[in-house]
């Protein structure tokens, strides 16, 4: 039984390396032309890197990360709203790493082919079409090759070719007015020098902002990733790699100067500035159509609000696995992985629309009517904001007291 992997990002290397502990054969076939370490910085939470230690990758992945100490949540004045413990700082059996995508992808990648061959990852593999039979599924590509398989995975993201093959009739991607731009810029550790930042509320601009590498350069220099969120009608070409202009979206900043970060410097001297709509798709009625079914962004983008997008393609991939090598007969297997997998990352999409972690902001926002306050507590108490973390800790599964100490596959 070999597992076809229609696209090689972090959902499809993740389920190669999980299918490969189960003993399980797969090949990897990945639209571009190359690897290249595209985007900027993303974060593995808890039950991410629970999957991730169970397939022996922690120590690697830490020497390129850095791991979260806390969240800390200010309006745009800088004022502090409330500090949030993560990972093994919250109590957690694993941490929370905040890593570059290229060196996450750079460490799967190295691994599979150290791990199934060389040959497991085949660049230059665009999906156009697929069948199936009773005995397995058929891959055409765009150079005119075939490929077959017992089943055909989509891990090929938010534009995927297999969800459109399967639901040729979607509609568009949904945004709902709100535009961000992504960067990278070397500089000196802020508060702990493990702190995320997140400030602001997005009808008057909202910044993100957390160290991805440590020390770069043998003086205590960090490279730190920042997100800057707007409202807007712009909804430019969904494209990760698409360039982005200060002009755009600076000017919204102006003032963003406290004693312990200076905004508008940092986004200044990024080394890179990439602009995107936040948009997801509607949920669907089903992934799995018989041997063929759906993981990670094609299956269910979501907003990247709450640290999750690249956990709930971990965990897709690990349970898709796990159901393989319980169930061991397909379809039943990819009916089961999607039994398990589609309501709760659902439920996930949904959340990072309005409830995400950071609607702790929106509230203090309106609360105060985008004033400085004199005391947090007189606006918000601090058990309402612990009421609406742990709300989303149970929507995305990382709650610490049902986090299980065994990964989805043990």
């Amino acid at each position: 039984m070999e597992i076809l992997i229609i696209g090689g990002g972090i959902g499809g290397l993740t389920l190669a390396l999980s299918l490969a502990q189960a003993g399980i054969a797969c090949r990897v076939y990945e639209a571009a032309r190359e690897m290249r370490p595209l985007g900027v910085g993303i974060n593995l939470l808890p039950h991410a890197m629970r999957e991730l230690t169970e397939l022996g990758l922690a120590a690697r992945l830490a020497g390129v990360a850095v791991e979260t100490r806390e969240v800390v949540y200010c309006n745009r004045f800088g004022q502090f709203i409330t500090r949030e413990p993560r990972g093994r700082f919250a109590g957690y059996d694993w941490p929370q790493l905040s890593i570059h995508r290229g060196d996450l992808h750079a460490a799967l990648l190295d691994e599979v082919r150290a791990r199934i061959g060389h040959e497991a990852v085949i660049l230059n593999k665009h999906c156009v079409g697929l069948s199936q039979d009773a005995s397995g599924v058929r891959i055409r590509f765009a150079d005119g090759s075939r490929a077959r398989g017992a089943a055909a995975i989509g891990c090929d993201g938010i534009h995927s070719a297999v969800r459109k093959i399967l639901h040729p009739a979607e509609g568009p991607l949904a945004y709902q007015g709100i535009n961000m731009w992504r960067g990278a810029t070397r500089m000196k550790p802020f508060l702990t020098g493990a702190s995320m930042v997140i400030g602001g509320w997005l009808e008057v601009g909202k910044l993100v902002a957390y160290p991805m590498r440590d020390d770069i350069d043998g003086a205590g220099t960090q490279l730190v990733n920042w997100v800057a969120e707007v409202q807007s009608p712009r909804n430019v070409m969904q494209d990760w790699n698409l360039a982005g202009r200060l002009e755009d979206f600076l000017p919204v900043f102006a003032g963003w100067k406290f004693d312990w970060l200076d905004a508008v410097a940092m986004i200044e001297a990024s080394d890179v500035i990439l602009e995107y709509p936040m948009v997801d798709r509607e949920p669907l009625p089903h992934w799995t159509q018989g041997r063929v079914t759906l993981l990670g962004d094609a299956a269910h983008p979501m907003y990247p609000r709450g640290s999750n997008g690249a956990g709930q393609a971990i965990l897709d991939a690990r349970t898709l696995a796990g159901c393989l090598k319980r169930e061991g007969e397909l379809p039943a297997a990819l009916a089961a992985y999607e039994a398990l997998r589609l309501e709760p990352a659902y439920e996930v999409v949904l959340a990072n629309r309005s409830l995400g972690p950071d609607a702790v902001l929106g509230e203090v926002h309106r609360r105060t009517g985008d004033k400085p306050f004199a005391r947090i507590e007189d606006v918000m108490s601090e058990a309402e904001m612990r009421a609406m973390f742990q709300r989303y800790q149970r929507i995305a599964g990382f709650e610490r007291a049902s986090l299980a100490r065994r990964g989805s596959l043990s």
